[in-house]
């Protein structure tokens, strides 16, 4: 149902007859949708899109979504996008995957500014050093766009009950967009999370499991339960990553379509990062960037490094990290599924994978709020750390434009700061 006569002759109609009434209609937003399928990021496989599902069914590897980007260049121009008043995640409703009958789970994510880090950058003679601050979304991380995305999508396609493990920030926003959906919520979440992410979510109405041990075990423990769920685990949907890759979009956009040099991120699971290299690829082929891409750095905890690991011995895989320990609850993730997809991104962008120490990422958090006024969560901290590191190894230039990527709150994590 791809074609203008299907999709838009109900609203004329309707409009037609207000016009023969003397009756004024304010114009809608009319958007096409232009996913076509999933596709295997290891084989290839195909699978239907309008079907519950997880991994691929021949491999057991991450789904992307794929579209009709010639027909939504086609709907969407670049320029259009100056005439948009939505400026949430939901303003590249082309190139996401809910159908255009169906109303997003919204809370107005994204849209997050793109800040000058002026003082900070001038301390380590940088003239052009900037901040994504994901902390202003509603659920005060970057998780809230993945969840938007695919709670929407799952609600869309007949689930009513929705799980998954996390270390904190992504049980918040499963928790609050569940309850705006008006479906289930189960978060299963080791027992020593931060207290705020605990608390936020029994407080949006989800069933929480605290388990001792990692968000792995979280996993395996979900795995183990035959309950009448849908699991949307990072990576184990595909379509968390949809609203993730809006990061990349928004960055674009907000840079006049100029991609930086350099992009600093940190990495737990590593949906933010393997998202926005969709993006790039996405906007390439609608022609609205041009093939320069930046040049991508994974920052981890040194207690918990499987990507900076398999990167510096050249693995395509990463082993499960052991005794994962750091104060960075997004970090401290041993095991993540996409680990092949983040390392052919760091490999192909010359870019690298780099650790911190939980005291550095405390101490760095302090001089970046003092400095600007943002009170970075310990995984953002973490870049403006590893920054350092990869200016005096030369991996870096001075004059270089980069962006680090503050992933949340420091709210969330008062237990650390106060410790």
């Amino acid at each position: 149902m791809h074609t203008a006569d299907r999709v838009f002759g109900g609203r004329n109609a309707k409009r037609m007859a207000a016009m023969r009434h003397h009756v004024s209609i304010a114009p809608r937003p009319l958007y096409l949708m232009f996913l076509t399928h999933l596709s295997c990021t290891s084989c290839g496989l195909h699978h239907d899109w309008a079907k519950l599902q997880n991994l691929c069914t021949a491999c057991r590897k991450p789904l992307f979504a794929v579209y009709d980007l010639e027909q939504a260049g086609r709907a969407l121009k670049r320029d259009a996008l100056l005439t948009r008043a939505e400026k949430s995640l939901w303003r590249y409703r082309e190139l996401l995957p809910v159908p255009i009958e169906t109303s997003p789970v919204s809370l107005s994510e994204g849209g997050t500014p793109l800040l000058r880090a002026g003082r900070f950058g001038a301390s380590l003679q940088m003239q052009n050093l900037w901040i994504k601050d994901e902390s202003q979304n509603p659920t005060q991380s970057f998780k809230a766009r993945g969840m938007s995305v695919a709670v929407s999508m799952a609600k869309h396609l007949g689930a009513s009950k929705l799980v998954a493990p996390s270390a904190g920030n992504a049980g918040g926003a499963l928790a609050a967009y569940a309850a705006r959906a008006g479906v289930e919520a189960h978060v299963f979440m080791p027992r020593d999370t931060p207290r705020a992410n605990i608390i936020e979510c029994r407080e949006l109405g989800a069933c929480v499991t605290l388990i001792d041990g990692l968000i792995t075990d979280c996993a395996a423990e979900i795995g183990r339960r035959k309950e009448n769920w849908f699991d949307v685990s990072t990576l184990k949907e595909p379509y968390r990553i949809e609203g993730k890759k809006t990061l990349g979009y928004e960055l674009a956009e907000q840079l006049n379509w100029e991609l930086p040099d350099v992009i600093i991120y940190p990495t737990g699971g590593g949906t933010g990062l393997i998202g926005m290299w969709k993006a790039f690829d996405e906007m390439e082929k609608l022609g609205w960037i041009g093939k320069k891409r930046p040049r991508m750095f994974s920052v981890q905890a040194e207690g918990c490094a499987p990507i900076v690991r398999a990167f510096e011995a050249g693995e395509n895989s990463a082993a499960e990290f052991p005794d994962a320990r750091t104060l960075a609850a997004g970090l401290r993730v041993p095991k993540a599924i996409g680990d092949f997809l983040i390392l052919n991104i760091l490999r192909q962008s010359n870019g690298g994978a780099i650790a911190v120490n939980d005291e550095e990422m405390i101490r760095v958090a302090a001089e970046v709020a003092s400095s600007e006024g943002l009170f970075v969560a310990p995984e953002g901290a973490a870049c403006f750390a590893a920054l350092r590191s990869l200016l005096s190894s030369g991996k870096i230039s001075p004059n270089e434009s980069v962006v680090i990527f503050n992933t949340g709150s420091g709210i969330k994590y008062l237990d650390c700061y106060d410790s």
